[in-house]
C-alpha cells in the first residue's frame, strides 16, 4: 500500500454546537470529540440530528452557534472544498459516462493535482478493484460501486472521512461484507472515520466508539460493548437491542446492591450498575441473559426470579428462539434461547418462571412510559 494513505487522520471537535431550522432545533448544545484515527459512529433514529451533525462537519450547513475544529484548526466558517474532509453517501453519485478509473481521478483533475491517474490507481488498489479500472459504473455490483465511491473519497487523502449511511442500499449479506472491508481499510489507512447510521448492528460491528443521539443531543457515548451491557437511559436500552424493564420503589439496600419490589417480586441490581439508588427506578435486563423453567427455581442471593408467566408467542429467528412471556402485573417479558438443537419449552400457554443473574441487571437514570415497560 502507498505510504501516502497511512496515518493522516485528524481529530474532530464540536464545541457547544446548536443548529436551528425554522420551527425546530435540530442540534442543541452538542459537545463531541473524535480522536484522530478512530472509527466513530453517530447512531440514532431519523430526525435525531446525526445527519445534520455530519453536514455541519462537511461544511454543507452552518451552525447557529458553536465551533467546529478539525486537527485543532477552527473550520466553522471554512468553505466545504477547503476542509480536509470527504464524504461517502448512500447514493454513490458515480458518473455513468466515465470509467471507474476516471471517476476516481475526477476530483484530482478538477484540482489540477499532478499524476491523477497514478493516484487513482493507488486508491483502487486500496479497495481491491484495480482489475475493474476500465469498466463503467453500471457494469459493477452495488458493493463494487460502493468501493469505487470510497476510493474516490480516499484518493484526495482527507484527514477525516464522513460516511453518511453508506451501506444502506446494499443487501444484508453484502452489507456485512462491506462492514468488514470498511473497518479493515480504516485501520490500514489510519484516517478518522465519522460514520452516520440508524443501523445499530452496523455501528456496533464497526465503530471503536458509538455516540447514541436522540432529539439533538448525545444520550450516551462509549465502546459498543459498554453501551450494550450497561445502558444508562431508557432510550439507549431500547434502541441498542431489546430490553425488559421493571419499575418499582427501592425497598432495600446492601453494601453492593439495591432492590425494588414489583408485584411481590424482589428485583436487585448491583449499585455499580445503577444510575439511581433511591426512589422509583427502572431495572432492566437483556432477553439473552435470561432463562426460564417450568418449575420455580430455588431462591438465590445471586439470581432474580419472576413468575409464573405464560408463553404467548414463540418466534424462530435462525440463531435463537424468541419467547414472549406474559407475567401478571409485570406485563410481557422477552427471553431469547440460543438455537442449539433443542428448546427449553415448545408449547404455547406453558407456565414458566424467568430468572437471570443479578450481575446482568442494570439500573436506568429515567423511567419508561407505560407502553415501554415490556
Amino acid at each position: 500500500m502507498a505510504k501516502e494513505f497511512v496515518a493522516r487522520g485528524a481529530d474532530l471537535e464540536l464545541k457547544q454546537i446548536r443548529k436551528e431550522f425554522p420551527g425546530f432545533v435540530a442540534i442543541d448544545n452538542l459537545d463531541l470529540h473524535v480522536p484522530a484515527g478512530q472509527f466513530f459512529a453517530l447512531l440514532g433514529p431519523s430526525g435525531c440530528g446525526k445527519t445534520t451533525s455530519l453536514r455541519l462537519v462537511a461544511g454543507l450547513e452552518t451552525p447557529t452557534k458553536g465551533k467546529i475544529f478539525i486537527g485543532g484548526k477552527d473550520v466553522t466558517s471554512t468553505k466545504p472544498h477547503e476542509r480536509p474532509v470527504n464524504t461517502v453517501f448512500q447514493s454513490y453519485a458515480l458518473f455513468p459516462h466515465m470509467s471507474v478509473l476516471e471517476n476516481v481521478a475526477f476530483g484530482l483533475r478538477q484540482r489540477k493535482i499532478d499524476n491523477p491517474l497514478v493516484r487513482a490507481k493507488e486508491a483502487l488498489n486500496l479497495v481491491q478493484l484495480p482489475h475493474l479500472a476500465d469498466r463503467r459504473p453500471q457494469q459493477l455490483s452495488g458493493g463494487q460501486q460502493q468501493r469505487v465511491a470510497l476510493a474516490r473519497a480516499l484518493v484526495n487523502r482527507p484527514s477525516l472521512l464522513l460516511l453518511d449511511e453508506p451501506l444502506g442500499a446494499l443487501d444484508l449479506k453484502l452489507r456485512r461484507e462491506m462492514q468488514i472491508e470498511l473497518k479493515a481499510i480504516q485501520m490500514e489507512v489510519g484516517l478518522t472515520f465519522l460514520h452516520v447510521t440508524h443501523d445499530q448492528e452496523e455501528a456496533m460491528d464497526m465503530a471503536d466508539t458509538v455516540a447514541v443521539m436522540n432529539l439533538g443531543h448525545i444520550e450516551q457515548m462509549g465502546a459498543p460493548e459498554a453501551l450494550y451491557d450497561r445502558p444508562k437511559t431508557v432510550f439507549v436500552s431500547k434502541f441498542l437491542g431489546q430490553s425488559n424493564l421493571l419499575v418499582g420503589e427501592v425497598t432495600s439496600s446492601s453494601a453492593n446492591s439495591i432492590s425494588i419490589e414489583v408485584a411481590g417480586n424482589k428485583i436487585s441490581v448491583p449499585k455499580a450498575r445503577a444510575e439511581k439508588h433511591k426512589g422509583k427506578i427502572a431495572i432492566g435486563f437483556r432477553p439473552e441473559k435470561a432463562t426460564f423453567l417450568t418449575k420455580k427455581p430455588a431462591s438465590s442471593a445471586s439470581t432474580n426470579v419472576i413468575g409464573p408467566g405464560v408463553i404467548l408467542d414463540i418466534r424462530f429467528t435462525g440463531t435463537s428462539n424468541q419467547y414472549l412471556i406474559e407475567v401478571p402485573e409485570l406485563g410481557n417479558i422477552t427471553v431469547f434461547a440460543q438455537n442449539i438443537g433443542q428448546s427449553p419449552v415448545i408449547q404455547l400457554g406453558e407456565q414458566v418462571w424467568i430468572s437471570w443473574a443479578i450481575e446482568h441487571s442494570f439500573g436506568l437514570s429515567d423511567l419508561p412510559a407505560k407502553s415501554e415497560k415490556a
